[in-house]
């Protein structure tokens, strides 16, 4: 080997020092990087935390106005406070629950519209989903006004059914109202715009206090100013917000007026619109059974009083998710719109962590106070220990139900109702309900059988939302939000 040779296979100085300065840049790059990501998720937290937590507040008093005007009731005596009950329930299942699903359509259609810049369509989304409810509670109407003869007719006790009857005849011009409602609050949220609904909820749920005593006490309404005072609350609740939408400026671009734009591609509304009812109804009708199938048990008085209690439990910790869901389902859905496939992958991924961390949270405080919360509904020895018995059960099922909460979330963002829809007749029906009757019936475990097949029909559901969440192309998504905000506008 030549001397030459040798020089030239050695390493020169100026090589050395290349190659570190390269290295030094990479690993910079690197950091830059791993800074960004953990930037992006830090502010994509901030963003959801920011809307869930007005939104809890707002599901959590949109739902007491129900819950107050049934306590004033029970003051006025056993026989009012059972019509008013099976009323609330009967309103729930067959009215309230339907037009919310079919406004959560406005999810979709709204968010990706927002997402894409396409402010006017909006208020046009919103003005078509308010027609198509207002029209849907007309045929709801008509069967309120026959509540007691129904009632009657499924075999339910005719006095408690003639004071539902008064009572849910009261509530129907809040059925009108709660529809508007809710086609307000999704074109609002939307827009994250949140704190204005939060505090218009609190004052009306202040004011629903006072309207309450007045009617159900101080005149003689009785029972029927209960329902009266809802429909007033709901319809001050939604004329609020509309007067928000009209004057705030944050409302200019996406509230341009009336227009007969609305009257157009209702079909496509509807595509939406019916899946997502049947996405709420059939979860939540399941809910209701489960009271149902109890009071079939041996000792059906107990089984029904601790039934309630974990139903109104588990629902109560449930308006967490909710506002969860709704915060995703709005970022998903702008998202989309936008294009941004990269940030609604990420914001799935931030809910996903924030749901396991609430569920196991709330869990945890669920298993600890098991021994004291019946003591909450009841004195009676029996139910208390029931309760405590029945509480492990009820924080395993409100990990999972927060859990699908917000999957289902994900699913409206994305506009997946159609296949919530499948997914939530069969896991409830093929799996759950069948389930529960088996193990509560069957095998004789009551209650908690009965509850188990409720854990069963959302460890199906889960699974099943995870997995198409899980393979989601987001790119593909993102397009399909461009073609759905172009079709709408092209109607």
């Amino acid at each position: 080997m030549s001397e030459d040779d040798d020089v030239t296979n050695k390493p020169s100085l100026d090589n050395i020092v290349l190659r570190i300065d390269f290295q030094e840049i990479n690993d910079e790059n690197g950091l830059v990087e791993e800074t960004n990501k953990k930037r992006q998720v830090i502010e994509e937290v901030k963003k959801q935390l920011w809307l869930a937590g007005p939104l809890v507040m707002v599901n959590v008093l949109q739902y007491f106005l129900q819950m107050i005007s049934v306590m004033f009731v029970g003051h006025l005596g056993e026989l009012a406070l059972s019509g008013a009950s099976l009323a609330s329930s009967f309103a729930n299942v067959t009215g309230f629950q339907l037009l919310l699903g079919m406004a959560s359509a406005l999810d979709t259609l709204c968010g990706q519209s927002y997402g894409a810049k396409q402010y006017h369509m909006l208020g046009i989304q919103m003005q078509k989903a308010m027609l198509i409810l207002t029209v849907v509670g007309v045929p709801i109407a008509g069967m309120w006004a026959k509540t007691e003869q129904i009632l009657v007719l499924v075999g339910q006790d005719p006095q408690i059914s003639k004071v539902a009857g008064h009572y849910i005849q009261f509530l129907i011009p809040g059925l009108f109202a709660y529809g508007l409602l809710q086609c307000l609050v999704r074109f609002l949220q939307t827009q994250n715009i949140v704190f204005p609904m939060m505090i218009s909820s609190g004052i009306t749920a202040m004011l629903h206090v006072l309207l309450c005593w007045i009617l159900v006490f101080k005149s003689e309404l009785g029972v029927r100013g209960a329902a009266l005072a809802n429909s007033i609350s709901y319809a001050v609740n939604a004329l609020s917000l509309a007067i928000y939408v009209k004057f705030s400026p944050s409302c200019v671009e996406t509230w341009t007026g009336f227009s007969v734009a609305a009257l157009h591609n209702i079909l496509n509304f509807l595509r939406l619109a019916i899946p997502s009812a049947l996405m709420v109804c059939l979860e939540l009708w399941t809910f209701e059974m489960m009271v149902l199938l109890a009071g079939r048990l041996p000792n059906p008085q107990l089984e029904t009083s601790v039934m309630s209690i974990s139903l109104n439990t588990d629902l109560t910790v449930w308006t967490i998710p909710v506002g969860l869901s709704a915060a995703v389902s709005t970022r998903i859905s702008n998202e989309l719109g936008a294009g941004n496939s990269h940030a609604a992958r990420l914001a799935v991924r931030v809910v996903s962590f924030m749901a396991i961390s609430e569920g196991v949270t709330m869990g945890i405080i669920l298993i600890l106070i098991r021994n004291v919360w019946g003591r909450a509904y009841s004195k009676d020895a029996h139910i208390i220990k029931y309760v405590a018995a029945m509480m492990p059960l009820v924080a395993l099922s409100s990990f999972l139900d927060g859990l699908q909460c917000v999957l289902s979330g994900i699913a409206r963002g994305c506009g997946w109702q159609k296949i919530g829809a499948f997914i939530n007749l069969g896991s409830y029906y093929l799996v759950g309900i069948p389930s529960a009757i088996v193990l509560g019936f069957v095998f004789h475990l009551g209650g908690k059988g009965l509850w188990i097949g409720l854990i069963c029909a959302l460890v199906a559901q889960f699974i099943c939302l995870s997995t198409i969440t899980i393979r989601t192309n987001w790119d593909k998504e993102a397009a399909k939000a461009s073609k759905r905000v172009r079709e709408s506008m092209s109607s």
